[in-house]
């Protein structure tokens, strides 16, 4: 028994289906690379967000249990809180705190949203910029997103900023460290140095934060298909 605090991340693959009605579709918020998101409501009415990852994903259950460890240590404003995690049966399942008004990419590119102000808009670039800053200087040790981008950029219904999705962090163990690993993140806001010599360091996250600046200028998305050639956002 025990009420269900804070404190408690652990939840049983049962609970979950209860508190996403089943992994229903209609619960679904969206499909990323290492699985799929499901709405969820707890007994004590707390809304959460179900991540089932990929079974079988690159992560083996070591590094999902210290992916786990490092990310429910993280707590700040402009980063989507981890409440808890899931092992069973060969599953693994991220909850996270639920944030209600969808992506930046889905208020800058769905069609028939509202344009978004302008102020709303550096709102949301300072409130990423801080979530992201706190990762690099304020974790020990510090924390490369390596996938940042406006899918993963929360807000709330005030476009306060939350930057989740912390799947595919990896560790920098000090400053003068780069981390060497298959390349990962999203085509087009993927550092060229990172990109070519799978070098990793903070700085790859600055230049996807550049890139997500120049999309919330412009509104225009990195590599768009509907523009004449291929030119990307940046070339241009």
């Amino acid at each position: 028994g025990g009420g269900m605090g804070h404190s408690r991340n652990w939840f049983s693959y049962e609970e979950l289906i209860k508190a996403t009605n089943g992994f229903s579709t209609l619960n679904l918020l969206g499909e990323g690379g290492f699985g799929s998101v499901y709405k969820g409501c707890l007994p004590d009415g707390r809304e959460i967000a179900v991540k089932q990852l990929k079974i079988g994903g690159s992560q083996g259950e070591r590094e999902f249990k210290a992916e786990v460890d490092i990310i429910s240590r993280i707590h700040h404003r402009h980063l989507v809180s981890l409440v808890g995690h899931c092992i069973q049966d060969n599953r693994k399942i991220l909850v996270y705190d639920y944030v209600p008004n969808n992506t930046l990419h889905f208020h800058l590119h769905e069609e028939g949203q509202p344009v978004l102000e302008w102020e709303k808009r550096v709102k949301i670039a300072a409130g990423a910029a801080r979530g992201i800053a706190y990762l690099h200087e304020d974790c020990n040790p510090r924390i490369i997103h390596r996938d940042i981008k406006p899918s993963n950029i929360l807000l709330d219904y005030n476009y306060e900023a939350q930057v989740s999705d912390f799947g595919l962090a990896k560790l920098a163990l000090d400053a003068n460290t780069h981390v060497t690993t298959r390349v990962m993140g999203t085509f087009g806001y993927v550092a060229p140095e990172y990109a070519s010599s799978g070098k990793l360091t903070d700085k790859s996250d600055v230049y996807s934060f550049g890139v997500v600046l120049l999309e919330l200028i412009t509104g225009r998305m990195p590599v768009d298909p509907s523009q004449m050639g291929d030119e990307s956002l940046v070339e241009w």
